[in-house]
């Protein structure tokens, strides 16, 4: 009987062949969409071509981010660490030629430059920006905002994003100086605990570019001119503001570069339709937290229906259902009776805070129900929808006299 042997290769694999199979399982993750405020304010701000910093601790993933977001957007990622290039790499390399008297000393880029310029697309990732001394951060000046290294010009396709530790945990670290920072949108760089999990489990969020309405463009722009416009109008001050501290000077703080670059944010969210939480974040990172809260605030003031339109009509007026938002329109509405005083205005609006009454909370109606009562001329009679009103007042002035008399007692009794 004839028997058949199997043959069986004992040759030996590499192990780093197996290594290296085994980190290949592991760099195989997944995408997903999901909603991530931080994401999708980078996305918009790379979208409206402007400049952004990422602040953030050490580890936190801001390299991941940005490695994620090239692939994503398919654009090649070149990334240049700021702190161990010298001010040249950024200004040029004086190249002399055959007569310079004639044809000058040419300024010649970096090879890496010069791969974008072929490539004419792509996002350059400048890291580690904070630990850059004040001389390699003056040479960045005209690269970030002008895109120009030497004598070479980087093409429109050319994104730009930063990223820096605060000064604290940076090794090395230097403040930015207030030219440099003041050309970028500051973003704050945190990490949520569920999408950790979950992106270490092999599922990250997808970056994706906002998609914005062609038809909603023009009215996108004007919305953003007029709110920039209207804020610095009434607010002169707030121009051109030059933080007092080294460290605030580093950060976002208003000038008119910032807010033609908040200008732009606000036109890009509003043509596509951007939650406000992204808008938010954008906009403080543009010109500081205290400027932008102040132009978010007279957003929020455009979008408020004209008391003219609600007087005309009280009684199917629709009301704003956040509470400052309805506290304005019902404070806006009695100065608008106070302005143009008549029996026919002064019914309206008490008909409107009899309305505000049965929709809200009631305590936002006291002020305006009592300074409209003092709007009341001898010859007007008393409506009928105030009666509902008066309680309301009354109960909101004895709890405030309680309130004091209990402060007063307080404070004899120590």
């Amino acid at each position: 009987m004839t028997s058949t042997r199997t043959s069986i290769d004992l040759t030996p694999v590499p192990q780093l062949d197996v290594a290296t199979e085994l980190l290949a399982l592991l760099r195989d993750t997944a995408t997903e969409t999901r909603s991530d405020p931080q994401l999708e304010a980078l996305t918009l701000a790379v979208a409206a071509d402007l400049p952004v910093l990422l602040w953030g601790e050490p580890g936190i993933g801001k390299t991941a981010a940005l490695t994620q977001l090239a692939t994503a957007l398919d654009l090649p990622l070149t990334t240049v660490i700021a702190s161990v290039h010298e001010p040249s790499d950024f200004s040029g390399l004086p190249v002399v030629g055959d007569d310079p008297a004639t044809q000058g000393v040419p300024m010649a880029p970096p090879d890496w430059a010069v791969r974008l310029v072929r490539a004419g697309r792509g996002l350059l990732f400048l890291d580690e920006l904070s630990t850059a001394p004040p001389a390699v951060q003056a040479a960045l000046l005209r690269l970030v905002l002008e895109r120009r290294i030497g004598s070479l010009c980087l093409p429109a396709g050319i994104r730009i994003v930063a990223a820096a530790n605060p000064r604290s945990s940076a090794a090395d670290g230097w403040e930015l100086s207030p030219p440099l920072a003041n050309r970028f949108v500051h973003l704050q760089w945190t990490h949520d605990h569920e999408v950790v999990v979950r992106g270490l489990g092999g599922t990250w969020p997808r970056a994706t570019l906002p998609r914005l309405d062609p038809q909603r463009l023009p009215d996108a722009v004007a919305f953003a001119r007029r709110a920039v416009c209207g804020l610095l109008s009434a607010r002169p001050g707030l121009v051109h503001r030059l933080p007092s501290s080294e460290a605030g000077r580093g950060g976002p703080w208003p000038s008119p570069r910032s807010w033609e670059m908040a200008l732009r944010l606000i036109a890009f969210a509003t043509a596509a339709d951007t939650a406000r939480e992204v808008l938010s974040m954008l906009v403080r990172g543009a010109v500081g937290d205290g400027p932008g809260l102040e132009l978010l605030a007279s957003l929020d003031r455009m979008d408020l229906p004209d008391p003219e339109v609600l007087l005309a009509d009280p009684a199917t007026a629709v009301l704003p259902e956040r509470g400052d938002l309805r506290q304005a329109v019902l404070d806006g509405v009695v100065e608008a009776v106070r302005r143009r005083p008549e029996r026919s205005r002064w019914d309206a609006a008490w008909t409107l805070l009899g309305r505000a009454l049965e929709t809200g909370a009631p305590d936002l109606v006291v002020v305006p129900a009592s300074t409209l009562a003092r709007l009341r001329q001898e010859d007007w009679d008393v409506p009928a929808s105030i009666g509902r009103l008066a309680g309301v007042v009354s109960l909101s002035r004895r709890a405030d006299q309680a309130a004091v008399r209990v402060a007063a007692g307080a404070g004899s009794g120590r």
